[in-house]
């Protein structure tokens, strides 16, 4: 017979049902549990557990061996009871304490997403960026592909107005939108509208009937009434904060300056010593020299350059035939500088970037209501405030920093603004009302979009001429461009940024801070761009710093590239400083965040763990198709942004089991942040 089990050996099976706690696992000398304690408490326990059965006496001693078994049968069979209940108690305990699979609607359709995105059949460890992306052909960039998802949500919206309460002048916004996509009424105006548009500037030698008006005065008129600039472009920015030189007109004498400036941004009122910022005075000056010497041989051939730069310009508000000469034009223009062909957008599409770029604030409006909601814009603010909190934490130990310079690096970050969604003035609808007045729709599409042009520059002189202290976004409210502006010290996270599949309130945890999250440091990592630079940082540990981008440098260089494909490793290098520098604080963000709270979820049938997870939602930001990037990108080609920064962390390496000298599990690893 084996002996009955000890009552010091059950301590384990009566406390698992008060839950388990990691500390309770560590043991004191004696083999006994801290939390668990000793012997008092299991003389408090048994005690009170004793069997009636041991309370009968047996006349005879032959009955006390039966008796003796009877009990150990029924101790028995309640320890088999408590260990089974508390094995079941336990099973239940560490299964409820793991990630959960998220079944939620937005769960499953990433899930389809990344399912149907990657290839499993790859090895991570040898290739990451095909594991996340498939092979990518055809595939488009996710920032295009959700820049796409926006829109639809916009068409949507614009195409199902009936359940709006849409004043007069969010009501013009519907109706341009619908005379956009009514190619039925375009194509039945024809060439009319056009013909209109050439006779009220001279005519065309083409067209049969042509009136040589002066140079000046017809290049006035397509800037200020059309919105076309043949030879130069000027626009309106706020003041550069570094100083430039004012330009002399007579370094480019061909062009009246002051009157063509002046009509286009009336009511500005300009002097003839107005400061101009240039990007390309040499441009100017052989464009200069090149229109004096057209004006003395050729001026018909001044004029028919700037008419038909004008039709290309309206091309899209043209029927079909003008439309498909453009594009043919374009894809041969393509083909002699061989760049790949331009893709081809639908027709609403195109419409629903002319409608938001004419009626912006009640496109913005719509826009959050439909897609940024509180409780979105809630959640997204605390991951902002996470990696936020982590970047200034983190620059205590950057090893090329002086102590001064870390000071007010953190204190650049404590005072940074955020914009998070969409500007103020775009979500008050008292703007679109006022804004649209000067807007006259009809009698045809191109007379409805040329008035709708000009009445946009009409605003954006307005806004330069008010007092504004707020800054002006640079991005529309569904576009998904962040970025960080120097000169107001702010960084701008639009509505449209903030979406699936980069960010939702219900996704679990890893995939916030691995898509969004990084993205967010990475822009913040911009805000100390320029201590990267030459002479950027003179108190800096400069042998330090010099090493630690040399380091990024060769570590990039020695990722292998699809054949065909180069890059400028200096050019590059202060996005992948902020791509590295974003994936680390992001990550060291979240696991933060596993410290302090449970309940992390994962996506069902991927097979991956919450950190496994935020690995792999970094690279589905990042997925692209190789020959769509160009070497004037400052950023790295696509595979490079997934492999540079995911084989720079020791983390990857081991929670995707990483053998040593694998492409993501290199000998040596380089710290910059």
């Amino acid at each position: 017979m084996h002996p009955l089990p000890d009552p010091a050996s059950l301590p384990s099976l009566l406390l698992s049902s008060r839950g388990w706690r990691p500390e309770w696992g560590r043991t004191r000398p004696g083999g006994m549990s801290r939390a668990w304690g000793r012997g008092p408490f299991l003389r408090q326990e048994f005690p009170a557990q004793r069997s009636p059965v041991s309370q009968v006496e047996w006349p005879q001693e032959r009955h006390i061996t039966a008796g003796f078994m009877v009990r150990r049968v029924l101790v028995a069979g309640l320890l088999f009871s408590l260990l089974l209940g508390s094995s079941v108690l336990l099973v239940y305990i560490f299964r409820s304490c793991g990630p959960r699979p998220c079944r939620t609607p937005e769960c499953h359709d990433l899930q389809a997403h990344y399912l149907a995105s990657g290839n499993t059949s790859v090895a991570p460890c040898t290739d990451f960026f095909s594991f996340a992306c498939g092979d990518a052909k055809g595939t488009k960039s996710s920032f295009q592909a959700l820049a796409e998802e926006n829109k639809r949500r916009l068409r949507k919206i614009l195409e199902e107005p009936g359940s709006r309460h849409l004043g007069t002048g969010e009501d013009k916004a519907f109706q341009f939108y619908s005379s956009c996509v009514d190619t039925g009424a375009i194509e039945a105006e024809g060439a009319a509208p056009l013909r209109q548009v050439i006779e009220e500037l001279g005519g065309w030698r083409i067209s049969g009937n042509w009136t040589s008006l002066d140079f000046n005065r017809t290049l006035s008129l397509l800037m200020s009434q059309y919105g076309y600039f043949p030879f130069f472009r000027a626009y309106l920015r706020p003041h550069p904060t570094l100083p430039h030189t004012p330009v002399i007109q007579e370094m480019a004498p061909a062009i009246d300056w002051l009157s063509c400036l002046q009509a286009t941004f009336t009511p500005m009122s300009l002097r003839p010593s107005q400061l101009l910022v240039v990007h390309d005075l040499e441009y100017l000056k052989n464009m200069s020299q090149l229109v004096e010497e057209q004006l003395l041989k050729y001026r018909d051939f001044l004029q028919s350059h700037m008419i038909l730069g004008l039709v290309g310009t309206l091309s899209p508000a043209l029927d079909s035939k003008f439309q498909e000469a453009r594009r043919s034009l374009i894809q041969k223009l393509r083909e002699l500088t061989q760049r790949p062909p331009m893709p081809t957008s639908p027709r609403w599409m195109k419409c629903v970037e002319e409608t938001g770029a004419f009626f912006e604030p009640t496109l913005a409006a719509l826009f959050i209501h439909e897609a940024f909601s509180p409780k979105t814009q809630s959640a997204a603010m605390e991951l902002f405030t996470a990696i936020k909190d982590t970047l200034i934490a983190r620059l205590r130990r950057v090893p090329w920093m002086d102590e001064k310079t870390r000071k007010e690096a953190q204190d650049r970050v404590t005072q940074l603004q955020v914009k998070m969604g969409g500007p103020e003035w775009a979500l008050k609808p008292s703007l679109a009302r006022e804004e649209y007045n000067d807007i006259q729709l009809g009698p045809s599409y191109l007379q409805s979009f040329l008035s709708c042009v000009r009445s946009l520059r009409a605003r954006i002189v307005q806004n330069f001429l008010q007092s504004f202290p707020q800054h002006r976004w640079q991005v529309s409210t569904w576009g998904v461009s962040a970025y960080y502006s120097i000169s107001d010290h702010v960084v701008v996270f639009p509505a449209g940024l903030l979406q699936p599949p980069f960010f939702h309130p219900g996704y679990p945890r890893a995939v916030n801070f691995g898509a969004a999250g990084s993205i967010m440091a990475h822009e913040l990592l911009h805000i100390f761009s320029q201590l990267l630079l030459p002479g950027g940082c003179p108190a800096c540990d400069t042998h330090a710093l010099q090493g630690a981008l040399l380091c990024l440098k060769r570590h990039y260089q020695s990722i292998p590239l699809p054949s065909g494909l180069s890059f400028n490793g200096s050019w590059t290098l202060l996005e992948n400083a902020a791509d590295i520098g974003g994936l680390a604080i992001a990550l060291q963000a979240y696991s933060r965040r596993l410290l302090r709270y449970y309940g992390e979820t994962i996506l069902p049938n991927l097979d991956l763990s919450p950190l496994q997870l935020f690995f792999r939602s970094y690279a589905q930001v990042m997925c692209r198709e190789p020959s769509t990037w160009e070497p004037q990108d400052p950023h790295s080609p696509p595979m490079l942004r997934v492999h540079g920064p995911l084989s720079n962390m020791q983390a990857f390496a081991r929670h995707f089991h990483c053998p040593r000298g694998a492409l993501m599990n290199p000998s040596s690893r380089c710290q910059l942040w």
